[in-house]
């Protein structure tokens, strides 16, 4: 499932009506171990997403030839990628 979209109230196939009505007894407690300092010592903290990259991208809007665009794509996948590479060399 994609994490940006959201599930659908009805794809849950969960009864929430229960979940809801359902009232934690304390035996249920002593399944959970206690929390303490250590743990929240070596807890680590992950915040998600793409790491910051050194060389980060710019879009632009550049208007090339026909032609030209139609050769790098025939060279396979990662095309935009080596005429990106080929384009840094140009002094």
């Amino acid at each position: 499932m994609n994490a940006n979209k959201r599930a659908l109230r009805h794809s849950l196939k969960s009864d929430l009506t229960r979940v809801d009505a359902h009232v934690v007894r304390s035996e249920e407690y002593e399944e959970l171990p206690e929390l303490t300092d250590d743990m929240l010592t070596r807890a680590k903290i992950n915040k998600g997403g793409r790491p910051v990259s050194p060389n980060p991208r710019k879009l632009i809007s550049l208007r090339l030839p026909v032609d030209v665009i139609e050769k790098w794509k025939a060279t396979g996948a990662g095309w935009q990628t080596r005429m990106a590479e080929r384009l840094s060399k140009v002094q």
